[in-house]
């Protein structure tokens, strides 16, 4: 199989472009809405399963550890079940909150990998290296990376700390330099590749399934159900917060795919796809609402700012024309209501405004905005 085919199998499948999988720096602001509630699901069912299992490893703790030790397991075991539950509620109450989504995962992996360092502190100094019950915490957790659909620099930091505190455990028990210690060292490398490249698959698994659900396969923006789903999560986000909408339409699309054919429509409505995402602040989104008809929300904006972005918005389409196949020169304009959205209002009272203002526009004169 040659470089081309491979690569070209590779987006075939979906899997997300190098960039994507590496940092989430890349993602758009609703993609990462949708991964902190995918990655909150999961926090939440491994958090409970660990809650569920640890009074039970009490047991071991007291079969398989010395009297040096054990003080320091059940103390580490209590703060652990402590935090654990912490987790599992700030997993539940940080819905639409990605900060705090990720800080429970990081305190999920962090929890049991401090729990695991507190019991070598308590060891004795003639421990002979072995813990049994404990010493497959790292290779668990490493493994456990792969269930959540973080980014590769998210589970190599994650990675990398667990290969020191395994570094350090090796060390306590004086088998670091061994080849007992090289195996275990490898072994857990090894599984972080393993981990690295589950990431990057279901990472990109992810991506794609997202886009195909909650994106306009034409225009790249959001569907008609991702606008609902995204004004919800702002508004969870972000209480008693007054915002802009904005209702347009291209001026008489039908004519345009009438004469020069529906290809050309479908690039007329890319243009206005990328020049209307250009237009909109980097914390608003727009949606495909259906056929010609778009829709913009502008979070944190006033009617004022919402009409003279329209109307910055109305100019440049005007003056953007497509090029059709045969060098055609196709010109297109917008029409665009303006209104609105208050805090607690529900979305379509405000559409309502907007499309009763579009209407205005496209009778009055069309290529216009109305906000008034």
């Amino acid at each position: 199989m040659s470089l081309t085919t491979f690569l070209e199998s590779m987006r075939s499948l979906g899997v997300s472009s190098l960039r994507d999988a590496v940092s989430s720096r890349g993602h758009s602001r609703d993609f990462a809405y949708a991964r902190g509630d995918y990655l909150r699901s999961r926090i939440m069912i491994v958090g409970l399963i660990f809650l569920v299992l640890s009074p039970f490893w009490m047991l071991i703790d007291s079969f398989m550890l010395p009297d040096t030790a054990r003080g320091y397991a059940w103390l580490g075991r209590a703060i652990m079940v402590a935090g654990l539950l912490a987790t599992v509620v700030l997993a539940w109450r940080s819905s639409g909150r990605v900060l705090q989504t990720r800080l429970a995962a990081g305190l999920l992996i962090a929890l049991p990998a401090l729990f695991y360092g507190l019991v070598i502190l308590g060891m004795p100094p003639d421990w002979d290296g072995r813990l049994i019950g404990y010493s497959f915490i790292p290779f668990m957790l490493m493994v456990m990376l792969g269930i959540f659909p973080f980014t590769l620099l998210e589970s190599a930091i994650f990675g990398v700390g667990l290969l020191l505190l395994e570094g350090y455990a090796l060390h306590m028990g004086g088998v670091l330099l061994t080849a007992e210690g090289f195996q275990e060292i490898w072994l857990l490398a090894a599984l972080m590749c393993i981990t690295l490249t589950s990431n990057y698959f279901h990472l990109g698994l992810l991506l794609r399934l997202y886009r195909e659900a909650t994106h306009d396969p034409l225009t790249g923006l959001l569907n008609r159900g991702a606008l609902h789903q995204r004004l919800e999560q702002v508004r969870g986000a972000r209480q008693n917060q007054t915002m802009a909408l904005l209702m347009m339409d291209l001026d008489h699309f039908k004519r345009v795919n009438d004469q020069y054919g529906h290809a050309v429509g479908d690039m007329v409505l890319r243009q206005f796809s990328q020049l209307l995402r250009a237009a909109i602040g980097t914390g608003d989104f727009a949606a495909r609402y259906g056929g010609e008809e778009f829709v913009a929300v502008l979070v944190n904006k006033s009617k004022e700012q919402a009409i003279e972005l329209a109307e910055r918005l109305r100019q440049q389409v005007e003056k953007t024309p497509v090029t059709a196949h045969d060098g055609a020169v196709v010109n297109f304009t917008t029409s665009i209501g303006v209104a609105t959205l208050h805090s607690g209002e529900p979305f379509d009272s405000a559409a309502r405004r907007a499309d009763d203002r579009l209407y205005e526009a496209k009778k009055t004169s069309r290529n216009c905005v109305v906000g008034i």
